[in-house]
């Protein structure tokens, strides 16, 4: 295992900020091309702002009167330390959560591990940085094809209002059952001094991975029954 060079010179430098620069790039296209807000030019960044933190421990690393192995415990590496728990709340900022509908993992993660590859490209390890970018872009290449291939089964509340005695409700059952949901009705609250019902179902239902085409489709389908108002939340 390659570890951090206890010099360190311009050549040196340069190459791993562009060992770095090429890594990011190259997580950073594949954001882009997917449409994502942290795109080539965030993740470049990342991927550089963790290399030179690294670079500047090693430049800061000093080895009069140690050991070979002593710089690990030394307090410089709490610097990267702290660069992985910033990126921590940067990632946060990337999910988005809207109607139980969660967006932006992915980008979380990738921020995450591209901050972990420009530390090690930042401390010379350049065989470790390599392999984790590899890695790294085939999981997020090759498994998004398995991944849209693949189905799972999800869940959400709905809630509607409707007049009282009107057929929403088997209108609103038989839309759903069309597109390959089950509802399980989950209690009703009448509204005598309106003349309207509030009624609650579960709906269950099977679909790609990251699709959510059935749960946007609440709004209309319950306004085509008859509904006057559709609310809808996923569960987790």
């Amino acid at each position: 295992m390659e570890t951090m060079p206890l010099t360190l010179d311009w050549m040196s430098a340069l190459t791993r900020l562009a060992c770095a620069l090429v890594a990011g790039a190259a997580f950073g296209f594949d954001r882009s091309e997917s449409g994502k807000a942290a795109g080539l030019r965030t993740t470049i960044l990342v991927c550089l702002a963790a290399c030179v933190a690294m670079l500047q421990v090693n430049a800061l690393l000093t080895q009069t009167g140690k050991g070979q192995g002593s710089y690990a415990v030394l307090d410089l590496m709490r610097l990267p330390l702290g660069i992985l728990t910033g990126m921590g709340f940067i990632g946060a900022g990337a999910v988005f959560r809207k109607d139980g509908l969660i967006s932006g993992v992915t980008t979380a993660a990738m921020l995450w591990f591209v901050t972990v590859i420009g530390l090690c490209f930042g401390g010379g390890q350049y065989r470790l940085g390599i392999a984790g970018t590899v890695i790294g872009l085939a999981v997020l290449w090759g498994l998004r094809i398995v991944e849209h291939k693949l189905e799972r089964r999800k869940a959400a509340w709905l809630t509607v209002t409707h007049p009282i005695g009107s057929d929403c409700p088997q209108r609103l059952a038989d839309q759903l059952k069309r597109l390959g949901c089950s509802l399980e009705p989950r209690g009703a609250d009448m509204r005598e001094g309106a003349g309207n019902c509030e009624s609650r179902y579960l709906v269950h239902w099977k679909e790609e991975f990251d699709a959510h085409r059935i749960a946007s489709a609440f709004d209309d389908i319950g306004r085509a029954s008859g509904a006057q108002s559709v609310h809808w939340s996923m569960t987790d």
